[in-house]
């Protein structure tokens, strides 16, 4: 197969090119889905799919739309079966309903105790005080690493899942060797935690990887490490997105926040809302393993492909009155954790913290808003849908 290096899921789309675009993406992706529903990106060299039926079925045929992009990534985000499910069958012994739902308890009382300090000035930047630091908390602890380096990891998965700041060639190659830095620093930051471990085995991820065998073998440290950075990065970025973008949400809507806030059996449906209507993942990229025809367009092996889920989860042939947030929807078979077999390991407990975060804030608050003034600014990444920040002022019910 003739793999490109230049990941198209790194460079922004031309149509995407102010900020007013990148806060809210959403009408260029009707436009592109009605217009151009499956086409090639001369400036990316990438083809973009953007109807729901065509991301699925680029999603669901791994053997089509293969994971793999170079050899020097192997983790499981990169990676096509048979390894791919036993990897993944090993790793979802930690992820079992049962074993993320006990973790309830420990993530209401993370919650509380960072709002706490923030609830008698009736202002709290969301990103920074709370939906960035409790998800990186939790999965620090679950890997077993020291949770007051948390900043530390918040700042190197964001560079992770950053993209270029043009489509230029300058632009990418500073990006790309941003992120080498990081994947160094997290690999030797993982790598002497693996060490401790052989040495001292406890109730954590790490030594779970360790001592666990598929097939026989045990997994290599580089494997243990390249899971590590994989939930440090997507349990981190698309959890502390799920949070802001639903908080983004009730202030839009103030109505909506109030339905909430009086019904809050809605707060499960309205986490699964945000996941279509707000998704933290817009963009999933994947490589073609052969030819493929799909709406007329020849694909060639061994082109790229970007499937917009945030366009499909607007695709109203799916969604009835597809642009309105409905917060009891049922059905609702969106993609903000992607489909198929990469389907996200991480959805269990994302779907729990912003759960939790959402009851958390409507039992203390009303009427939050976005503070006055505040200018939003989109977090540069061509698949990632979030903000830099969110200055939330709110009256406090305590």
């Amino acid at each position: 197969m003739n793999q490109t290096t230049k990941y198209a899921n790194y460079i922004p789309m031309r149509e995407l090119n102010t900020v007013d675009q990148q806060l809210y993406p959403f009408n260029a992706y009707n436009e592109l889905l009605e217009q151009t529903p499956v086409r090639y990106d001369e400036n990316r060299k990438c083809w973009d799919v953007f109807r729901y039926e065509d991301v699925q079925y680029v999603l669901k045929n791994p053997k089509l739309f293969s994971s793999q992009r170079n050899r020097s990534n192997q983790s499981l985000l990169y990676m096509d079966p048979p390894k791919h499910k036993q990897l993944r069958d090993l790793v979802n012994q930690a992820f079992t309903p049962k074993k993320i739902e006990q973790l309830a308890p420990h993530i209401r009382e993370i919650a509380e105790d960072l709002l706490r300090s923030h609830l008698a000035n009736g202002r709290i930047d969301l990103v920074h005080e709370l939906a960035g630091p409790l998800p990186v908390i939790v999965i620090a602890e679950l890997i077993g690493v020291p949770t007051s380096d948390r900043h530390k990891f918040k700042h190197l998965s964001d560079l992770l899942v950053k993209g270029a700041r043009d489509d230029s060639e300058e632009a990418f190659q500073e990006l790309m060797d941003e992120k080498a830095k990081a994947h160094e620093e997290l690999d030797q930051y993982f790598m002497n935690i693996v060490n401790e471990r052989r040495h001292d085995l406890k109730d954590d991820l790490v030594s779970l990887l360790i001592e666990a065998e598929i097939e026989g073998q045990k997994l290599s440290d580089l494997d243990i490490v390249r899971f590590c950075i994989l939930l440090l990065v997507a349990g981190n970025e698309t959890t502390t997105n799920l949070i802001t973008n639903a908080v983004r949400i009730l202030c839009e809507q103030p109505e909506l926040q109030q339905r909430i806030a009086e019904q809050p059996s809605f707060i499960p449906t309205t986490v699964e809302e945000t996941l279509r209507y707000y998704p933290p993942i817009v963009a999933i990229g994947r490589v073609a393993s052969e030819e493929v025809v799909l709406q007329g367009q020849t694909i060639q092996a061994g082109q790229q492909v970007i499937s917009w889920v945030g366009a499909a989860n607007r695709d109203e042939r799916k969604f009835a009155q597809s642009e309105q947030f409905v917060p009891d929807r049922k059905p609702n078979q969106h993609m903000g954790f992607g489909f198929g077999i990469h389907f996200c390991l991480g959805a269990p407990l994302a779907r729990l913290e912003g759960r939790i975060v959402l009851e958390t804030l409507l039992a203390h608050m009303r009427e939050m808003k976005l503070e006055a003034g505040a200018e939003l600014k989109p977090i540069q990444s061509a698949f990632v849908f979030g903000v830099q920040e969110y200055p939330v002022v709110f009256d406090s019910i305590d």
